[in-house]
């Protein structure tokens, strides 16, 4: 799994201990975005509409899409404007006008809506993410533990094979699904809490732990 940690991280001094790790920035709060070309090894760019929708601001679509315009190469790669708690006719219609390259892109998976909705996208786009919405909320919980599980049972069995990215996942790292990537913004948020750890040392100890290679369900297992 490749970690994503996300931004912004102040003071600088302490984002400078970050240098060449995969970093996730986004449209909602790009402070770092320029350090993040520079410096980071990969970036992820968030669409930012989570932050929107909870802030009750409007999503800018178009504003992201012309910002995204000089960021998109080598391992870079940007998720496709989403609509939480929309329906599936929503966000085709959101991911219509996508102008980027589908290997640098990433459409959304709400895991309240289809199924089929899932099939659709594991046959048309190469990589995609698991976004918790609705009843399945709250990451990890039963119900999104079932609804997982329901998901990876059809990707497993895809010939596509895409590439699987866990929006605020990274605390999923010790678990069965093996997602590609994830992404978090827990080290931003509190390392400041952890007098005893800077950024970087937080994050090595969150990139340590990795998830296994293919999926096999709890009961399986047992």
């Amino acid at each position: 799994m490749i970690h994503y940690h996300g931004t912004p991280i102040t003071p600088k001094v302490k984002l400078d201990g970050m240098k060449g790790k995969h970093l996730c920035v986004s449209f909602a709060d790009r402070r770092n975005a320029d350090w993040c070309i520079k410096n980071a090894q990969s970036v992820m760019w968030d669409n930012g509409a989570y932050t929107s929708y909870t802030k009750g601001k409007p999503f800018r679509k178009e504003k992201y899409i012309d910002w995204l315009d000089d960021k998109l190469y080598a391992a870079n790669w940007a998720v496709i404007p989403d609509v939480i708690d929309g329906s599936v006719e929503d966000q085709k219609e959101m991911a219509s006008d996508w102008p980027y390259p589908k290997h640098l892109s990433a459409i959304v998976w709400h895991m309240g809506l289809s199924l089929d909705w899932l099939r659709e996208i594991i046959d048309t786009y190469p990589r995609f993410c698991f976004g918790s919405s609705g009843k399945y909320w709250k990451v990890g919980n039963p119900d999104w533990a079932e609804r997982a599980d329901q998901a990876w049972e059809i990707i497993d069995k895809s010939n596509a094979r895409p590439w699987v990215h866990m929006m605020r996942g990274l605390k999923l790292s010790k678990k069965h699904w093996p997602f590609a990537s994830a992404d978090s913004t827990n080290v931003a948020r509190h390392f400041k809490e952890l007098k005893s750890q800077c950024p970087k040392e937080m994050s090595d100890r969150i990139d340590s732990v990795q998830p296994p290679i293919k999926f096999m369900s709890l009961g399986d297992k047992e």
